[in-house]
């Protein structure tokens, strides 16, 4: 069976070579039978001509006559999990939907990101003293990297104010 690592290793020597350095790794699966997944991903999406040229470099490198292997290289899609950092970097200001531990969802605008956590801006119904009615409220909620199972973009057909 090919090797995650080899994998890993021929993605990281294709990007070294490429002028524009928003192109980056997002995740590299090897099944069995040497099915062979290789998401990448970019600010503004990755182009079909991208992923094949990186096919082709990976499929010069390896020698299908010692292994054969399937292979396929993809963008991650706009509605896919954000799986690393630099995903939650390229989807700062952004509507998404947060997946945290016990099974509560948070949607709002990412506004800032790093290895620890992340912060929405969710808007909340509250009741304001002398209301009558309750009065939607913008508030910031920290949650930690370790608490999120899954964090997605969010396709608004109508655009909110940021």
């Amino acid at each position: 069976m090919i090797q995650k690592s080899i994998i890993e290793e021929l993605v990281k020597q294709f990007l070294s070579t490429k002028r524009d350095e928003s192109l980056f790794l997002v995740q590299v699966n090897v099944k069995p039978a040497n099915n062979i997944e290789v998401v990448l991903d970019k600010l503004g999406g990755v182009s079909i001509d991208e992923c094949v040229e990186l096919s082709r470099f990976i499929e010069s490198n390896l020698d299908r006559e010692t292994e054969d292997f399937d292979l396929e290289v993809s963008s991650a899609g706009l509605t896919s999990p954000l799986r690393i950092l630099r995903q939650y970097q390229n989807t700062l200001n952004e509507f998404v939907e947060v997946l945290v531990k016990g099974g509560k969802k948070e949607k709002g605008i990412l506004k800032s990101v790093d290895e620890l956590g992340i912060v929405l801006a969710v808007d909340r119904q509250v009741k304001l003293e002398g209301s009558k009615r309750k009065q939607t409220i913008i508030e910031d909620i920290a949650i930690k990297m370790e608490d999120i199972l899954q964090t997605k973009r969010v396709i608004e057909l109508k655009k909110r104010e940021k």
